[in-house]
């Protein structure tokens, strides 16, 4: 099964699968080009920096493999497993654990600068503005974390955990929760801008929240695909797919794409939230689709990677 999103640079496409193993493709015609196996599920989704991709397992490694060639270049052992990515800013990774920490690591060796306890899980990959990490967690808060030393600057109580990662636009973060709602936070000074909860289908939130011109855009797992007004929170339109949807969206010029357990991965119209195009793989889709290049990537729980390009997809 591939759940983790693939990383696309430098005409290769890096993913990880639950069979343990980081794959390395070639963009061009999907040839494997070497794979690194870790024996341990992989759904962390790689970064890929200064020729290193780092990702983490099941077994709480965190893993930085040279980009060329697969070769270890450092390790770091974690308590928890790793389902986060690792998120990358002046010459460090931070990244999430089931054991309740948010790591800061040096690019270069690894080692520890600092970590920060929360009271849950880190599902989600930690957000970086403004020299502050912002984590959605398990312990009910969005917490923002100094990056420089790792120290709290502040914690805003969400009502409800979340797995998803924290969408930031400015001075705002929008988050879905396993509270069935989608929230809008001020991360810097801690105030809630608005919740929305859909009155008849109540259902949790794990996508990760997308965000295009005035318009926040979020899957849930009531099957819906909604778009709503960033200022107000109002629902401006809903898509409805054939299964819950834990894949997070990607915007490409005017539509927006995502993948649902149901198999299907659809392209929506923004203006409209009318469907444009859809692409059945035969097997639930939770990964969300990278896009560089001119195609759009994406695995599914079959363990088959696709790749479109823009004629495929129509442009």
């Amino acid at each position: 099964m591939v759940s983790g999103t693939a990383a696309i640079a430098n005409g290769r496409v890096f993913v990880g699968a639950e069979d343990g193993r980081l794959y390395a493709l070639n963009l061009a015609d999907g040839k494997t080009i070497w794979t690194y196996d870790t024996g341990e599920i992989i759904q962390s989704s790689p970064s890929v920096v200064n020729g290193l991709i780092v990702f983490g397992d099941g077994a709480g490694v965190l893993h930085a493999v040279r980009e060329t060639d697969g070769r270890k270049q450092w390790t770091v052992q974690i308590d928890g497993e790793i389902v986060s990515s690792a998120n990358y800013t002046n010459g460090r990774f931070v990244v999430g654990s089931y054991d309740g920490l948010v790591y800061c690591v040096s690019a270069v060796d690894g080692k520890l600068i600092w970590k920060f306890e929360t009271d849950g899980r880190v599902h989600g990959t930690p957000a970086i503005a403004d020299d502050n990490v912002i984590v959605a967690g398990c312990d009910q808060y969005l917490t923002v974390i100094s990056l420089a030393d790792g120290s709290v600057v502040r914690k805003v109580d969400m009502e409800s955990v979340s797995g998803a990662s924290a969408a930031i636009a400015g001075s705002r973060a929008f988050v879905g929760t396993y509270g069935e709602q989608i929230r809008c936070v001020d991360w810097k000074t801690g105030k809630g801008l608005w919740s929305f909860r859909d009155r008849d289908r109540q259902f949790p939130f794990l996508a990760s929240a997308t965000i295009a011109g005035k318009l926040m855009m979020l899957g849930g797992r009531d099957k819906r695909f909604r778009a709503l007004d960033i200022d107000s929170g109002r629902e401006k339109w809903q898509f409805r797919a054939r299964g819950r949807i834990d894949s997070s969206a990607v915007v490409v010029g005017s539509r927006v794409f995502f993948g649902s357990d149901d198999g299907n991965l659809y392209a929506v119209d923004i203006a409209t939230g009318r469907e444009t195009w859809r692409y059945e793989t035969g097997a639930g889709i939770s990964a969300s689709p990278a896009v560089a290049d001119g195609c759009l990537v994406i695995g599914n729980a079959d363990g088959v990677v696709h790749c479109f390009s823009a004629t495929a997809t129509g442009k």
